[in-house]
């Protein structure tokens, strides 16, 4: 064994640690549930052992970041596992984006290697035709790709996984960028492993228990699912497509004892009368995260879940998931009916909350302002990218933290009240947008300098989607479309364009936003 190689059991605490400990404890039971598939903690731990030694081999050393080019498959939760036990950060790549984007990622990551399963391996080729990783990982069947070496990930595992240390990268996730490209934030092991402390104290999730899994990869809260499973010994269950049509049949099927999702999963429920009182009896935990969440909505939830806790967690991915968290009790929320959404909270133990004024000094009691979390999960910054790092990565009162460019107010009682953003970021279906980025994507498929995109119709910071203002003459809107959802997912393609021959200006000359948004509200 060489240097910088640690025994399997000798591992010190780290993002992969619980998937060893539950394969060495308890390696006949479920890891994963995939429809009618399950994977056991034990095969899920041997092959990830596996691919790692073909990525360690197949490099002629540890990689520094991994690729998951994979979505919902026994290979996209196998590889986050191979990628961490051969030391590396993994990175989440998801097969539904456009292939510029993939590639972008892939690029801007300097990733050293790429796991992919076999329903993204058609847009391999297109995804590497500029450059990227020398070694591909494909153990469901050889892929055609050129100038790249192809592994199937068969050979020994390792006897001793390549050393990581808790100041070391767990993943490199990419959210939205306001300039126009993604912006990448690293998380650390130590980051990671202190949410995951606090949630084995908070949720004691353990053997029993059965989480779901509504969230992509690509989406950092996937991060609690897969993790505070492994480290409790739980099952993750995998909902299809489909299944996420009807949450509440999928909560049955799979006895779910732990729910996690956006707020507008439910909501969408609520609307299609799919939230029926008793309907979700199994569920001991329902969290929410993402974007605010309506008091209705966790009354509604609550009653299809008597058995469960309600708690609506906040968080950006620069603090690690989420930081801050309220528990709903239905008594006391309605004794402050004045309230829409339900409040996020305090901070979760061993953080540090404050409201900022503009100048980012420390608010007086009540007043509103800018929301400042720090403590032990804050990343160490943006990718590579020392400006945007110090404009929001700032200390307070010697405490490493992050502007969250969220607008808040504090009751007297301690708990924060979500207002808001304070920038053109919003939430779409819990993801987050720089509507920026949005308008870099139209003004480089239309050529129009003039463009505004807004999202709408819009509660509590969340839009269902995005409206985009063009100053233009006539435009082909479909073909518009079409174009942007080859640059951005799907959730940021605005779903409608309305063309007006200039856009409104306010006293300081720049775009008037709220006008644009009067004449959404007078259609």
């Amino acid at each position: 064994m060489s240097a910088g190689q640690q025994p399997l059991d000798r591992e010190g605490p780290s993002l992969r640690t619980g998937l060893l400990r539950q394969a060495r404890l308890a390696p006949a039971a479920p890891a994963l549930q995939l429809g009618a598939h399950t994977v056991s903690y034990g095969r899920l731990a041997e092959r990830a052992g596996q691919w790692a030694g073909a990525l360690v081999r197949g490099l002629g050393r540890p990689p520094r970041r991994v690729g998951v080019l994979a979505q919902r498959s026994e290979t996209a939760y196998t590889g986050v596992a191979a990628a961490l036990f051969s030391g590396a950060a993994y990175v989440p790549l998801s097969p539904a984006f456009p292939v510029e984007r993939t590639r972008s990622m892939i690029q801007r990551a300097a990733l050293d290697a790429l796991i992919v399963d076999v329903a993204s391996g058609e847009q391999l080729g297109e995804v590497l035709q500029d450059g990227g990783p020398s070694l591909v990982l494909a153990p469901d069947g050889p892929l055609p790709v050129d100038g790249v070496e192809v592994v199937d990930g068969s050979g020994e595992p390792l006897s001793a996984l390549p050393a990581v240390t808790l100041r070391d990268a767990a993943y490199l996730l990419f959210t939205s960028g306001s300039s126009g490209q993604p912006k990448g934030v690293a998380v650390t092991h130590a980051n990671v492993m202190h949410l995951l402390e606090v949630a084995a104290r908070r949720y004691a999730i353990g053997p029993r228990d059965r989480l779901s899994q509504t969230f992509d990869l690509t989406f950092d809260l996937s991060v609690f699912d897969l993790f505070a499973a492994w480290q409790g010994g739980a099952c993750l269950c995998v909902p299809r497509a489909l299944d996420l049509l009807s949450p509440a049949r999928f909560v049955q099927s799979q006895a779910l004892t732990v729910w996690f999702s956006v707020p507008s999963l439910p909501q969408l429920m609520r609307r299609k009368n799919l939230l029926r009182p008793n309907s979700m009896p199994s569920l001991r935990w329902s969290l929410f995260c993402g974007e605010a969440l309506p008091q209705g909505v966790a009354r509604a939830w609550q009653e299809a879940a008597p058995g469960s806790q309600v708690e609506n967690l906040y968080g950006p991915t620069e603090s690690t998931l989420f930081c801050m968290g309220h528990r709903w009790e239905a008594e006391a929320e309605a004794s402050s009916p004045a309230d829409d959404f339900v409040p996020i909270g305090r901070p979760l133990p061993g953080l540090e909350a404050r409201v900022l004024d503009e100048g980012g000094r420390p608010a007086p009691p009540g007043e509103e302002g800018e929301l400042w979390v720090g403590g032990p999960q804050t990343a160490p910054g943006y990718w590579r990218d020392e400006v945007r790092t110090a404009e929001r990565f700032v200390v307070q009162g010697g405490v490493p933290g992050f502007r969250t460019g969220d607008r808040v107010r504090q009751r007297p009682d301690g708990v924060y009240l979500y207002l808001g953003r304070l920038d053109h970021q919003i939430k779409v279906m819990g993801h987050r947008v720089e509507l920026g980025e949005v308008e870099a994507a139209l003004r480089r498929v239309t050529g129009v300098e003039r463009v505004v995109a807004l999202g709408w119709p819009r509660s509590g910071g969340s839009a269902q989607g995005i409206v985009a203002f063009l100053a233009a003459g006539a435009v082909d809107g479909a073909r518009i479309q079409r174009e942007v959802a080859r640059l951005l997912p799907s959730y940021m393609v605005p779903g409608r364009l309305r063309v007006l021959d200039d856009l409104p200006l306010n006293a300081n000359g720049k775009v008037d936003r709220g006008a644009l948004e009067a004449l959404l509200k007078q259609e």
